[in-house]
């Protein structure tokens, strides 16, 4: 028998690259590739690339330059760059860095299969299109072996809605939605394998708008056909936009038993100023009042958000708005970066904020969402709260796992398996985490 190839997936950024990356595992397996953990024994060298943070592609170009060694030692080893930054870069990928064999964009990687038998032949390939066939239904159905208990789907893929400082609309197209029984059709396949957990994935998640047998349904009303599949026991979305959330999602929050009480939805900015200039289609009035409506429907929902700080033409007035903003919500989590420029977007033409003043304003602004997390984690104990076991933990007997509001908890003794829901009393508060004793099952 033929050894079968290898395959080495670095992926970076976001969740949906996670998923990507375990559907091109699957395509490639047609060409009877299996991944490996290492790049040094790899037959193949996929990165899967992000293109949100600060100087993405330089730090892709350093990336292959680590590979150049393994490529002079093995020249039948196969470089590819999949994801955004290829579909930014494109040729100039492989005018910078000749190593590179192959070059994907995330609308193509259905095609990897004949990318690669191209480059076998000593050819170079380059797919950057946004086809019109359904990348996901020209995918081979995912192999049968079993998954762990959480895992993600893709439901949505593109953005329509233009924000000022960022390049997701020209990396990853137009708004998408999947079928909603393809959807349907995957979840059950992952139940299937062990999977309890499943989080839909999109860029504007709950702009979702599938074709369904009788019109095109809500992110809600798949939401609710995903709750009735026996054995699929949590339902999660991410990344959200304000302007998409319905009213119809909003009572699911407080309706629907399987969908959890952690809701991620990025504000960016608290200063209608600085909003309006990042063209978000909201204002800090309307984002508080959305909030409010949705703790009226699930009033122990956990939310996080997303702020940009140094936004062009921020001054300390706009940036004291976000934090009177952040001071209002009450975050269990948040992400914060400093705004970095991405060319071709119009924010990038702006006027800069000082690079030092960045930094002091994002160090204020993630002591603040710091304390909030701290507290939201510490509020917990005492508590009762349902845990998924994902993985053993680094000491004899314990387990790892999330509960349902997202937070990490360590369990010793408990005697459980991975895969296994339990109701666990919260005894303490770490840093980034909580530990606690099982109880019986209920």
């Amino acid at each position: 028998m033929t050894a079968p190839k290898k395959l080495f997936i670095k992926t970076y950024g976001c969740q949906m690259n996670v998923y990507d990356s375990e559907r091109m595992a699957e395509a490639l397996g047609g060409r009877g590739y299996v991944e490996t953990q290492t790049p040094d024994d790899a037959d193949m060298i996929l990165l899967n690339t992000c293109h949100i943070r600060e100087k993405a592609a330089e730090k892709v170009y350093s990336e292959l330059g680590r590979f150049k060694g393994l490529k002079a030692e093995r020249p039948d080893l196969k470089i590819g760059v999949a994801g955004c930054v290829a579909q930014a870069e494109g040729e100039e990928i492989m005018r910078r860095a000749p190593l590179v064999d192959l070059v994907v964009g995330p609308q193509s990687y259905h095609r990897l299969p004949e990318m690669e038998a191209k480059t076998r032949q000593g050819e170079k390939a380059l797919d950057t299109d946004f086809p019109e066939e359904d990348k996901f239904e020209k995918l081979t159905s995912r192999p049968k072996a079993a998954r762990g208990p959480t895992a993600f789907l893709t439901v949505q893929e593109g953005c329509d809605k233009f924000c000022a400082f960022c390049v997701v609309p020209y990396t990853r197209g137009a708004e998408v939605s999947r079928p909603a029984e393809r959807i349907l059709t995957e979840a059950r396949d992952l139940v299937e394998r062990g999977v309890r957990e499943i989080t839909l994935l999109g860029q504007n998640v709950n702009a979702y708008h599938g074709a369904g047998a009788d019109g095109d349904w809500s992110l809600a009303r798949l939401i609710w056909a995903l709750n009735d599949i026996d054995g699929l026991e949590r339902i999660r979305f991410t990344t959200s936009h304000p302007n998409d959330m319905s009213d119809d999602l909003i009572e699911a929050h407080g309706t629907c038993a399987k969908l959890m009480p952690y809701l991620h939805l990025p504000v960016q900015s608290g200063s209608d100023r600085i909003l309006k200039r990042m063209n978000r289609s909201h204002t800090a009035e309307s984002y508080l009042r959305l909030i409010e409506r949705i703790r009226a429907a699930r009033p122990d929902i956990l939310m996080s958000g997303d702020f940009i700080v140094g936004f062009p033409e921020e001054t300390e007035a706009d940036f004291r708005a976000t934090m009177d903003l952040i001071e209002e919500v009450n975050y269990g989590y948040a992400y914060s970066f400093k705004y970095s420029t991405r060319p071709g977007t119009p924010a990038a033409e702006r006027a800069q904020v000082d690079e030092a003043e960045k930094s002091d304003r994002l160090q204020r602004l993630q002591a603040l969402i710091t304390r909030q997390q701290r507290a939201a984690q510490d509020a917990m104990v005492g508590r009762v709260v349902k845990v998924l076991f994902e993985k053993p933990g680094r000491f004899d007997g314990q387990m790892v796992g999330k509960s349902d509001y997202l937070h990490a908890v360590h369990v010793a003794g408990s005697g459980a398996a991975t895969g296994d829901i339990r109701p666990v009393r919260i005894l303490s508060s770490g840093t980034n985490s909580l530990a606690g004793e099982a109880l019986p099952a209920a």
